[in-house]
């Protein structure tokens, strides 16, 4: 947990620029049982190893050194847009009522069929009209809520709120 939701911040921060930006709220949600994943989140704090892939002008930009280690902190401004919520899905009791794009990597993978489709009805309940939700490619939307959403890349799992 942790590179995704910031990796989102720091997308949204190129393309929005710096006005538009700070309207910016992610939520980043775990079920995190290890009770660890706050910390990443509050600190976005990662070893260089695992930022190696990152362009070069991107990580110049959003990154500094932190203390003497090989590790690198996430820019305050980006960390700033990103909420950790601890969050069970399986609750169905969404974080927030209103999002106007979702994405979901790799949990619905580890639910069965009936949870995943009572977790994507939940998604379609909070998405704002047009909302957007963002799955990996080997998340398959169930046949059951495929007349609430359109899908709007033919390769891709990313779906349009109707």
């Amino acid at each position: 947990m942790g590179p995704e939701p910031f990796s989102l911040a720091i997308l949204l921060a190129e393309q929005l620029g710096g006005f538009a930006f700070k309207n910016v709220h992610i939520d980043a949600t775990d079920i995190d049982r290890s009770n660890q994943f706050n910390k990443i989140i509050t600190d976005g704090v990662y070893p260089y190893k695992q930022l190696k892939r990152i362009p070069r002008e991107i990580f110049k930009k959003y990154f500094t050194k932190y203390n003497s280690s090989e590790e690198y902190q996430i820019d305050f401004k980006i960390r700033k847009r990103v909420k950790y919520h601890r969050h069970d899905l399986l609750t169905l009791k969404p974080v927030n009522d209103q999002y106007s794009l979702i994405l979901c990597k790799n949990v619905l993978l580890h639910l069965k069929y009936e949870d995943r489709v009572n977790v994507i009805r939940m998604f379609y309940r909070v998405l704002d009209h047009n909302g957007i939700l963002a799955m990996e490619q080997t998340q398959k939307l169930p046949s059951e809520v495929k007349s609430i959403f359109r899908r709007i890349q033919n390769n891709v799992q990313i779906f349009e709120k109707v």
